[in-house]
């Protein structure tokens, strides 16, 4: 069995690719099946060789194909159960979606808010159940005070909890650290806004 990723206009879609007998044939086939995304999303993918070319496009559907001398067929209907068997293990084997957290800050500090401490350990959780060695920790600041030290003080507040992760188990080369100072706002203000729900750090755990 062999499972991949394709990327076209900008959107990722699994594709799953599996030799298997068909029914009343005496050859080898290759069936070609689109399976949503992370997000849920069934995109297009073009299959082309040396004797013609088909579009899939639907959920549902499948393209079957020979070798590279034969041309593909159009898209014939594939049950969700007959997908579920062939494709069983590929399906399995798909990467949960990221999940995405967001911790507040007390203002001017790298100090969390008694909510997002409770929140803290959710993350933890999540990591662990996952057994997760890619961690994204994003800080971010409101538009109080100077862009300069906004920057500083989101990268601070990064720092911080990546700091907490790694007292509590999680390998500092998991993790990634980065800001975005005032510059990506949830709640978009003007300049000199002191903003609670801009004062964050994302952490995205895959």
């Amino acid at each position: 069995m062999q499972t991949g990723w394709i990327l076209m206009e900008g959107t990722r879609y699994f594709l799953l690719l599996i030799m298997i007998f068909l029914a009343g044939c005496a050859a080898k086939e290759n069936l070609i099946v689109l399976a949503p995304d992370t997000t849920g999303t069934v995109g297009a993918v073009k299959f082309e060789n040396e004797k013609g070319s088909a579009v899939l496009n639907e959920q549902g559907k499948a393209i079957i194909f020979k070798d590279r001398r034969s041309a593909p067929s159009n898209p014939v209907p594939i049950s969700e159960a007959d997908t579920k068997s062939i494709f069983g293990e590929a399906l399995s084997a798909k990467p949960l979606a990221p999940l995405s957290f967001i911790l507040y800050f007390e203002f001017d500090s790298n100090n969390l808010t008694a909510e997002s401490n409770k929140l803290f350990e959710d993350i933890l959780k999540t990591i662990g159940d996952r057994n997760s060695q890619d961690i994204s920790v994003i800080g971010h600041s409101d538009s109080a005070g100077n862009s300069e030290y906004n920057y500083k003080l989101s990268m601070q507040r990064a720092s911080a909890i990546r700091d907490l992760l790694v007292k509590r188990g999680v390998k500092g080369e998991y993790i990634q650290v980065s800001s975005h100072g005032e510059g990506n706002p949830l709640i978009k203000t003007g300049d000199n806004v002191a903003e609670a729900r801009n004062r964050r750090v994302e952490v995205v755990v895959r």
